[in-house]
C-alpha cells in the first residue's frame, strides 16, 4: 500500500505527481525512492536501466514496494527505438513494416504481444505508437516510426495499436500530436515549424489522432513543434490552443497529455525545461516527460519547486496542476486495475512472421521473379554504409543483416562505412554488429558525392572476391550514400542491396530487399532471403 511521506503539502505533491523522470542505473536510487514516498507518482525507463527481462521485473518491483500504483512509463515502439532489446535489436518490427503489410490484425496482434512482454516486467505505460503521418520524405526522426505516408492507413494501423497494446494491460500514449511527420528538422535538435493550411493539418495530421481517442487510447503525447496555423507564438507542447482548445476540446480527448522530453533541445534550448515545464501544464499537459539526458534529483527538483513557485506567484492556477495530479493518477488506477484479454498467452514468433511479411524484394531486370534469384551458398562481405543514429533510435541498439548472416552463411565478414571516413576494413569481423559510424555533417554537394565514392572503393577492396551485401538506411536522404552504392554496383552488378530505412530510392542491385525497418527481426527475414532459407 502507498504510503505518502507525512510532511508533504498537497501542492508540492502534485507538483511531483506530474513529472516522469528519468535515472541512471539498473536499480532505483535512494533518491528515486524518496521522492517516490513525497508524492512522485510515474518513473520513465530507458535502455540504459535495462540489461534483462529478469533484471527489468525486479526494478520494477523495487518501484511498487515504494509506491504499488507507481506508472512505469518506457519508450518501446518496437523496430527502430526498442528499449526492452535495446542491446539486441528488436523481436518486433517498427510501424513502417507494419504499414507495408497494411493487415491491421497483424497489427493488433503484433502490439498486443509486446505490452504482454512489457506487462510482464512490469511496465504499464508505453510511449507508443507514433501516429505521424510520414509525409515529407527528408523526415530525420519519423521515418520508419510512421506506419507510412498514407493518412488512411497510418490511422487505422495507429488505432489496432492502440487496441492491442492496452489490450495486454499497458496503456498507449500515441504521438507526436498534432504530428510530427511534415518536418526536415529533428526536434531533439531544434523547433521544427510546419507550415501547412488548417485544413490540411485537420485532413492528414489529424487523422490518427482521432482514430487513437476512437480506440481509446488512455496517453497522448505532444509534440515540440511550432504550427502557425494552429498557434503562431507557441510550439503544440506549450500551446493552450493546441492542447485545451484542439486537444481537449475539438478532438474530444479526456485522457492523460504527456510532453515529449523537455530536454530536448525545441523547448530546452528556447524557453528551458523550468519555464517550458510551467508553460506546458497551463497549457494543458498533465505529465512532463524529462529524464532521457536529465535523470538525477536535482532535476526533479528545480522542476518540482518551478511548479510550486509558479502557482505562488499566480503564473500557473492551482486548479490546473491540481487537475494535471488528478489525471495522472486515474491513469494509474486503469493501469492497476487492467485485465488482459482471456487466454492471454505468449504470441510465439509473431514478430519475425511479420517482418517476413513486410519485406518487397525486387529483383534486376532480366531475373524474373524473386524466386528466380539464386541464393548465395557462400559467406558474402556485408557492407554497411551506416548514417549519424538518430537520437530517438540511439547509438546503442545495432542494426544491419551481418549478425544474422553469420548464422545462416558462417564465415560471413562485415565492415562499416560513413560519409566522414573511407571505411574501415580493420573493423571487420565475424561477428555483425554493422557499426553506428555518422555521416560527415557539413558536406555537402560534390563533397559528400566524393565521400561516397571513397567509401565505396573503401568497401570493394575490403570485399575482395566476395558476393557482396550493401546495407542502407534512407539512402534517399543521404547522398554520399548513393554515391557510394553508384560505386559498388558499376564494379559489382551483382551486388544484392538491403534498404532498412524507408524505401523511397528506386529499387536496384542483382536483388534488392526492402525491410521497412532495422529491427533485428528484419535483418532475419532479410538474410533468410539470401541464404535461400525457408521461413517466409
Amino acid at each position: 500500500m502507498t504510503t505518502l511521506a507525512s510532511g508533504t503539502d498537497t501542492l508540492t505533491r502534485d507538483a511531483l505527481t506530474v513529472l516522469q523522470p528519468g535515472f541512471t542505473g539498473t536499480t532505483a536510487p535512494d533518491w528515486l525512492l524518496r521522492r517516490l514516498g513525497e508524492g512522485l507518482a510515474s518513473v520513465g525507463l530507458f535502455g540504459r536501466n535495462i540489461a534483462s527481462p529478469g533484471q527489468l521485473t525486479a526494478l520494477t518491483a523495487q518501484l511498487r514496494a515504494e509506491r504499488d500504483d507507481v506508472l512505469v512509463a518506457i519508450d518501446e515502439e518496437g523496430g527502430d527505438v526498442t528499449r526492452l532489446e535495446v542491446r539486441s535489436g528488436s523481436s518486433f518490427p517498427g510501424n513502417h513494416a507494419l504499414g507495408a503489410v497494411d493487415d491491421v490484425e497483424l497489427t493488433r496482434e503484433v502490439a498486443h504481444e509486446l505490452g504482454r512482454r512489457l506487462a510482464a516486467c512490469g511496465v504499464n505505460l508505453n510511449w507508443a505508437p507514433s501516429a505521424d503521418v510520414n509525409s515529407n520524405p527528408s523526415n530525420p526522426v519519423i521515418g520508419v516510426r510512421s506506419f507510412g505516408a498514407d493518412t488512411g492507413l497510418a490511422a487505422r494501423h495507429t488505432a489496432a495499436y492502440v487496441t492491442g497494446l492496452q489490450s495486454a494491460g499497458v496503456a498507449a500514449c500515441t504521438k507526436h500530436f498534432p504530428g510530427h511527420g511534415d518536418t526536415a528538422v529533428d526536434s531533439h535538435h531544434a523547433l521544427p515549424r510546419i507550415d501547412v493550411p488548417a485544413e490540411v493539418l485537420a485532413d492528414r495530421e489529424l487523422a490518427p489522432f482521432r482514430a487513437a481517442i476512437a480506440a481509446g487510447t488512455r496517453a497522448v503525447m505532444s509534440a515540440h513543434i511550432l504550427v502557425p496555423a494552429l498557434d503562431p507564438d507557441r510550439p503544440a507542447t506549450l500551446s493552450r490552443r493546441i492542447l485545451t482548445g484542439l486537444l481537449r476540446g475539438e478532438l474530444g480527448y479526456d485522457g492523460l497529455i504527456v510532453t515529449d522530453g523537455m530536454e530536448m533541445r525545441a523547448i530546452a534550448g528556447t524557453y528551458g525545461i523550468e519555464r517550458g515545464s510551467v508553460l506546458a501544464i497551463a497549457a494543458g499537459a498533465d505529465a512532463i516527460c524529462v529524464g532521457g539526458g536529465l535523470a538525477d534529483d536535482a532535476t526533479v527538483l528545480r522542476l518540482r519547486d518551478a511548479l510550486v513557485a509558479a502557482v505562488r506567484a499566480g503564473e500557473l492556477p492551482e486548479e490546473r496542476l491540481a487537475d494535471a495530479a488528478d489525471r495522472v493518477r486515474a491513469l494509474a488506477a486503469w493501469a492497476g486495475s487492467a485485465g488482459r484479454s482471456p487466454g492471454d498467452v505468449p504470441g510465439g514468433e509473431i514478430g519475425l512472421e511479420a517482418a517476413r511479411r513486410a519485406l518487397t524484394v525486387t529483383p534486376a531486370p532480366g531475373l524474373g521473379s524473386p524466386g528466380a534469384f539464386t541464393p548465395l551458398t557462400e559467406p558474402p562481405y556485408v557492407a554497411a554504409l551506416t548514417p549519424v543514429a538518430n537520437i530517438a533510435v540511439g547509438d546503442e541498439t545495432p542494426w544491419g543483416i551481418a549478425a544474422e548472416l553469420v548464422h545462416l552463411l558462417p564465415g560471413t565478414v562485415t565492415g562499416s562505412f560513413s560519409a566522414g571516413d573511407a571505411g574501415n576494413a580493420g573493423n571487420a569481423g565475424d561477428a555483425g554488429d554493422d557499426g553506428n559510424a555518422g555521416d560527415a555533417g557539413g558536406a555537402a554537394g560534390g563533397k559528400k558525392s566524393e565521400a561516397g565514392e571513397s567509401a565505396g572503393r573503401a568497401a570493394l577492396q575490403a570485399a575482395g572476391p566476395r558476393r557482396i551485401v550493401a546495407v542502407v538506411r534512407d539512402e534517399h536522404r543521404h547522398p554520399w550514400m548513393a554515391a557510394a552504392l553508384d560505386t559498388l554496383l558499376a564494379a559489382r552488378p551483382d551486388t544484392i542491396v538491403v534498404e532498412m530505412g524507408v524505401p523511397q530510392a528506386a529499387p536496384r542491385g542483382a536483388l534488392h530487399i526492402a525491410t521497412h525497418g532495422a529491427a533485428r527481426v528484419c535483418a532475419r527475414a532479410a538474410a533468410e532471403v539470401i541464404a535461400g532459407i525457408s521461413g517466409r
